[in-house]
């Protein structure tokens, strides 16, 4: 549980170095990145390399009782190698090329710069072999970033030809798997499969998925590439590499297992923005289901504590619009991050730079040295979060989050429903997050998994969108619920075969028997058509709840109808959801995406069936979170608010308050010893 920093040495001049260091130790600061994007400094000309000004930075970190993680420098190849080598750069799919002149112009899949590649990392990794001041490696920097996962090259529609050859036996065979007779795209060899270039119209969808993958794979052996070469010369260093907000385009979950430790870059109140989201509070410290999400992906990975490797320090130059954070927020980011299982939070940067693109983005100092907000929001955090550790029940640190419901989420599903959304407004990740959110309102800590995990340890699993699925994995989900899980499906489910094809059966497909009912239709609905559903059961027009954007109805078999539609018109009357019973267990198939009152109650009913604690619904933007025996409580709203606990009791006997108290002032948090979230509630105090 420690603050960090990233910071550029080579952009200030060395006789300020020893101050900032001595600065950054003065604040509690105990890791500092650097080297990120330094390759022109390190290699100003082919084979010459000056490590003097980065060892010189190495050691003024250590002297000062500092650890040092560096960065390999291949997110941005310098101007003489591309002048070299213009083959590494990455192109368009209308063919353009992608320019020096800013970061992230190179193609994964060009062999010259691998080859770069290997020669830089091999030469930084041997210099620093022995230096135990060097405790950690960044591979590169935010894979994918502007748009660059995909590229168009030549050397891509190499490899990706290269990348069939290995998952088809011949064209016949691939033929049979996209099913090409439809518009005459059938392919007489392998070799005659390009990279996607403009149409007229989208492209197959089984071609659009399997190019998907092999972006995915490409990027994830370039990474490894990087990862076997660092560990070839030090497997004491952990490495890492920091991904980014609801990332689509690498399958993090096979890309983990080439990591020791997993990263992320959090900027709140820019992602807020990238999702349509612009409320006063979030444009002020973000949304904390959005950013609790983030950290509760990366976490699960490797299952164990993450960092984030990029903490928004104040005003930030990329979203469109750059509000200061609220007061506190700095603070409040690194204490909610610390909850969700990060054992560190490093903020970027060290100092506002005085040139180039990033001059708008805060650091924790100003570009004249004076302390900036954030910086005495992370010292503040660097000290209270010391104490706390100091007071959690591990040894060294807090383990890990202990979450008892698992949400179940897969890249290729991402990027199969991305040909065909089949609505303009539907979203991946806004439909897993509508039945993350309630979770999250009670204070129930999620894993986020990739559906072919270990289930057992789960007492509820939440599939909100298994749109490609095998039998495998049906078997795998029927063992979990037949033996006593409860399991709860979202609309999209069993849609499709693993080549992104409709199967010659009725959705769910091999889940029919699981869920006991097939799907009879589907629909994608605009939002000024009324679409409500209530319970079966229900009194009236009193129990309408809303849902968004996809809907089906449903033919029960052996499943008991649980919601029907309630909106007028060819829906009307109509099975929406259904609850079945299996073996010990229970499964529920919810055939919309729900608005937040029905995802409530699904979600309210599901934890009810499981037996599982949880708090009352707490308000929006105030969230309560469980680390080793440590609960926190995080208020990102501007009003005040009073926690209580069981039997509506504040009194220090009844939680015993580690930091803070009962009463939240804005955006402020409190830190409880103990595992309070069962039975408790928060009350707002709206100002005028």
């Amino acid at each position: 549980m420690s603050i960090g920093v990233c910071y550029f040495p080579e952009h200030w001049p060395s006789e300020r170095w020893e101050r900032d260091v001595e600065q950054m130790a003065e604040a509690g600061i105990e890791y500092v990145r650097m080297a990120e994007f330094s390759w022109a400094v390190l290699e100003p000309e082919r084979g010459e390399f000056d490590f003097e000004w980065l060892d010189e930075a190495v050691e003024l970190i250590d002297d000062h009782g500092m650890k040092a993680v560096l960065c390999t420098p291949t997110a941005s190849p310098p101007r003489w190698l591309v002048d070299e080598r213009p083959d590494i750069l990455q192109r368009d799919r209308d063919g353009t090329v992608k320019h020096a002149g800013s970061r992230r112009h190179y193609c994964f899949n060009s062999p010259a710069y691998r080859e770069e590649t290997e020669r830089v990392v091999r030469e930084m990794a041997d210099h620093y072999a022995d230096d135990p001041r060097v405790v950690g490696w960044q591979t590169d920097n935010e894979y994918g970033c502007h748009g660059t996962a995909d590229c168009y090259c030549e050397d891509c529609a190499d490899a990706f030809r290269d990348w069939l050859d290995e998952r088809y036996a011949d064209a016949d065979e691939l033929n049979e798997a996209w099913g090409t007779t439809f518009w005459s795209q059938q392919y007489d060899a392998i070799e005659d499969v390009d990279v996607p270039k403009p149409t007229p119209a989208q492209d197959h969808p089984s071609y659009a998925l399997d190019f998907r993958r092999f972006t995915s794979d490409s990027i994830i052996e370039y990474n490894r590439l990087q990862t076997d070469l660092l560990e070839e010369y030090n497997d004491d260093w952990f490495v890492t590499h920091n991904f980014m907000n609801l990332f689509p385009s690498i399958d993090i979950y096979e890309m983990g297992e080439d990591l020791d430790l997993v990263s992320w870059d959090s900027y709140p109140t820019g992602h807020v923005q990238e999702a349509g989201e612009s409320s006063h509070d979030e444009l002020r410290a973000g949304n904390p289901d959005l950013l609790s999400f983030n950290h509760d992906v990366y976490r699960s990975i490797l299952g164990k504590p993450f960092w984030v490797m990029e903490q928004q320090p104040g005003d930030v130059n990329w979203p469109p619009h750059s509000a200061q954070p609220a007061e506190g927020a700095m603070r409040l980011w690194a204490h909610h991050a610390t909850a969700h299982g990060a054992d560190a939070v490093v903020y970027f940067r060290w100092r506002r730079c005085l040139e180039a693109q990033e001059q708008y983005h805060a650091g924790l100092r100003k570009q004249d040295g004076s302390a900036d907000r954030g910086y005495h929001d992370a010292q503040t955090a660097a000290g209270e979060l010391l104490e706390i550790e100091k007071g959690g029940s591990g040894d060294d640190s807090l383990e890990s989050t202990d979450a008892p419901v698992a949400i179940l989420n897969d890249y290729e599903n991402i990027w199969a429903i991305a040909g065909q959304e089949h609505a303009p407004d539907f979203d991946y990740w806004a439909l897993l997050q509508s039945f993350y959110r309630p979770l999250r309102a009670r204070g129930v800590s999620v894993d986020i998994v990739h559906p072919e995990s270990d289930l057992e340890e789960y007492e509820a699993v939440v599939a909100p969108a298994l749109h490609l699925l095998t039998a495998d994995l049906a078997d795998h989900l029927t063992e979990y619920a037949e033996s006593g899980g409860q399991l709860l499906f979202g609309p999209r489910t069993g849609v499709k075969d693993e080549y992104n094809k409709f199967r010659p059966a009725p959705q769910p497909g091999p889940l029919a028997e699981l869920v006991g009912a097939t799907v009879d239709q589907h629909e994608s609905a605009p939002e000024h058509l009324e679409t409500t559903v209530a319970p079966v059961d229900g009194d009236g027009a009193d129990d309408d709840l809303p849902y968004r954007t996809w809907a089906e109805w449903l033919n029960p078999t052996e499943a008991e109808p649980i919601l029907e539609y309630t909106s007028e018109g060819v829906t009307a009357g109509k099975t929406a959801a259904v609850r079945n019973t299996v073996g010990d267990g229970t499964v529920v198939y919810c055939g919309v995406q729900p608005e937040a009152d029905l995802g409530d109650e699904l979600i309210g009913a599901l934890l009810e069936r499981a037996e599982i604690p949880h708090a009352a619904t707490l308000p929006d933007g105030v969230r309560a979170t469980v680390r080793d025996g440590v609960t926190w409580l995080c208020n990102f709203t501007s009003n005040e608010v009073t926690v209580e606990g069981e039997g509506g009791q504040t009194d220090e006997e009844s939680i015993d308050w580690r930091l803070g108290g009962p009463e939240l002032e804005p955006f402020d948090l409190a830190v409880a010893a103990g595992d309070v979230i069962d039975g408790l509630s928060v009350s707002v105090h709206r100002g005028d």
